[in-house]
């Protein structure tokens, strides 16, 4: 059984250093500008170089986190930044927007791709595409259970990573729009504000029961001691999250994983004094989700990592000989000559000009002793050979050590060699810049069919409803009715979800919309829309959707106006229909634990609540297809300026309004009247951080 590879995370120099000489099989690290943690210390093309010489003499594996969203006015940026990770030899880019992906696939084939968790992978379809589209490994979704790990493994064909310790995001990953929203910094873009750390209070709707704070905060996850079944199951990585933590915190996961791999025992209290939540969960991969996962950093907490931290790092302090070799020393009456051999094949000499005496007895012993040590240098020695011509021969000590110093220096140079990956040279066309299209369109997404008014259809291009409400239309309507998929399909909502789209195929309808990478794989060859779940922020990734089947294409809503009319995809040469919301509380969250755990169970919930912030802001919760979702208190709102944004159709995104509240907004919107009450523009004029 192949070991599960040790993945640490790396935000500094040092943090490298504490990584690799802690014993990781494998760092990633983020090149600036283009990585989920912009607050890390981030590697250039220069100092990317000299990480990837530093991990590869010791048989350390690279892995370069690329994983943003883009913008059109940074592709170029982008590619000059995938040039210089396939220049620096690294072992693979980690990647999240379709636009990195393509590039990488444009500039370097064979830089191999790994899908990051922001992909929001968490079904075997989704895997099953990524591997299609050349990936070689998927970061699956933290929120999954060991069963849905399994499957997903056994039946991609593609490697699987798992995180097995660190922090977790409350929101599926590539899901949350909160900190951008709230405060203008994307986690998409690599600047959350971690506002799901903040208080909010907890309100059960009707009742109002109060209840204690920070309901969206989680402990940190750590499942070292069930790296053996990771690894029984076929998990070819485990993710230690925390590149904005500390060299000391590295180091104590590390050493801990080496140690769960091994199925020794190792000290978890020093594991969570090094950080921690209060403790920490597995209820994600246990698959026991309740309200005894969430957790906030307190003052003990604090002062017990500042006190822990000069045990951390004796951890790190010495250089661990890691990498196998094998030496062979000739001696002869004119000299020495000792060759050493790493596992890759690299080879280097060293010749002693000590004259060799006579021994009386046999020194081999003696020889193969003071080769062995090899303390201080990345190397271990495997096997040591000596053949002496006409011996035995006595070499001093010191003539021994002076060979070894210097044949290791030089298989060490061998191994600092780069190893650049084949670059092609690829020239990107000028971004497009839309005009306003001169007729544009609506379409209103409603979440159940209780909240379509009876005029819903004037003026309407089409009704989208998710695909659970399919039933519900009547057979007139289904001609200028979209279904839409649900963005998360945990557990059996994948299978239920293939079953709906086998069952309305030939019902009438006009297609579906697709909110994961998994549909395109779900929906092949059906009329397929792009909801904003897709992430897309630019005409790279706009055009591979549109290459791949999608009709018309929803901008993700975090995207400013100047950016938004620089997407303009073509299929068969025409144009295809991208849109905006223009009006709806923008879904902040979509969660697969349960805030309200901790005010009571699911039997005793109406599926519906509040949570309230610092600010007294009250952001409405709503329970349903095994997720709960967080709404923004204030909706989107851009009916009054039906040309401010260069698309071709805008949706009225319905979520908690009645039908009569929705059918007052549809008017509002089509007579472009003010919003009557409190309304964001969104950050269609600001953008993101």
């Amino acid at each position: 059984m192949p070991k599960i590879e040790i993945l640490a995370p790396v935000g500094s120099e040092e943090m490298l250093r504490a990584a690799v000489f802690s014993g990781a099989d494998a760092v990633y690290l983020g090149f600036a500008g283009f990585n989920a943690r912009t607050g890390a210390g981030n590697f250039t093309a220069d100092s990317l170089k000299e990480a990837v010489r530093f991990c590869h003499v010791r048989g350390v594996k690279v892995h370069v986190a690329l994983n943003t969203t883009v913008y059109g006015g940074e592709l170029a940026q982008l590619a000059d930044a995938v040039r210089a990770v396939a220049e620096s030899g690294a072992d693979a880019v980690i990647c999240q927007d379709l636009a990195v992906a393509q590039l990488i696939g444009q500039i370097a084939p064979r830089l191999p791709r790994h899908g990051s968790t922001q992909m929001s992978v968490h079904t075997l379809q989704g895997a099953l595409e990524l591997k299609e589209l050349g990936f070689t490994r998927v970061v699956l979704a933290r929120e999954l259970s060991l069963p849905e790990v399994e499957h997903i493994t056994k039946n991609c064909g593609i490697e699987t990573e798992c995180f097995v310790h660190g922090a977790l995001c409350m929101c599926v990953s590539g899901q949350c729009y909160m900190s951008a929203f709230l405060g203008g910094r994307s986690g998409n873009r690599g600047s959350c504000a971690g506002p799901c750390r903040l208080p909010f209070e907890a309100n059960a709707l009707p009742e109002g029961k109060p209840g204690r704070l920070h309901h969206l905060s989680l402990k940190d996850n750590s499942v070292i001691d069930k790296l053996d079944k990771l690894q029984a199951i076929g998990v070819a990585s485990a993710k230690i999250e925390g590149r904005l933590r500390t060299p000391e915190y590295v180091a104590a996961a590390v050493s801990a994983c080496l140690a769960g791999r091994e199925g020794r025992a190792y000290d978890r209290d020093l594991l969570k004094n090094a950080f921690s939540r209060s403790g920490f969960t597995s209820g994600y991969l246990d698959g026991k989700i309740d309200g005894t996962m969430f957790g906030v950093r307190s003052e003990a907490d604090a002062e017990l990592t500042k006190k822990t931290l000069p045990a951390l790092r004796e951890l790190y302090r010495r250089e661990r000989s890691r990498v196998p070799v094998q030496m062979k020393l000739e001696i002869e009456e004119g000299g020495e000559k000792l060759t050493v051999t790493d596992d890759e094949g690299n080879r280097a000499f060293a010749y002693g000009d000590a004259e060799p005496q006579p021994a009386r007895t046999d020194p081999t012993e003696s020889l193969q002793r003071s080769l062995s040590k090899t303390g201080g240098t990345p190397f271990a020695v495997e096997k040591i050979d000596v053949e002496m011509d006409g011996g035995p021969w006595f070499v001093p000590g010191s003539a021994v050590n002076e060979l070894r110093r210097t044949a290791l220096e030089g298989l060490q140079q061998k191994r600092e060699v780069l190893h650049p990956w084949p670059v092609n040279e690829v020239t990107l066309p000028p971004l497009p810049l839309r005009t306003l299209p001169p007729h544009r369109t609506l379409r209103a997404r409603f979440e159940h069919w209780d909240q379509v008014p009876e005029r819903a259809l004037s003026g309407i291009e089409y009704l989208i409803l998710p695909i659970a409400q399919a039933d519900r239309v009547p057979r007139e309507w289904r001609s200028k009715t979209i279904l839409e998929l649900p963005r998360v399909m945990f557990g059996a909502l994948e299978a239920d979800t293939a079953r709906r789209i086998a069952a309305t195929q030939d019902a009438g309808f006009a297609g579906y919309e697709a909110g994961n990478i998994a549909h395109l794989r779900l929906c092949r060859g059906l009329p397929l829309s792009g909801g904003f779940g897709l992430n897309v922020t630019n005409d790279l990734s706009a055009q591979f959707y549109a290459d791949h089947g999608l009709d018309s294409i929803l901008i993700l809503p975090e995207v400013k106006d100047s950016d938004i009319s620089t997407i303009a995809p073509t299929k068969n040469g025409k144009p295809v229909p991208t849109g905006v919301l223009i009006y709806g509380h923008m879904p902040l969250m979509v969660t697969r634990a349960c805030p309200l755990q901790n005010i009571h169970d699911c039997a005793h919930c109406d599926k519906t609540g509040v949570l309230t912030d610092r600010k007294a802001k009250k952001f409405p919760v709503r329970c349903g297809m095994g997720v709960r979702t967080i709404y923004n208190p204030v909706p989107i709102y851009m009916g009054d300026k039906p040309g401010a944004l260069t698309v071709d159709y805008g949706v009225a995104y319905f979520t908690l309004e009645t039908r009569e509240e929705a059918a007052a907004i549809l008017d509002a919107i089509r007579q472009h009247a003010p919003f009557e009450g409190d309304f964001t523009r969104g950050l269609y004029f600001k953008g993101t951080n």
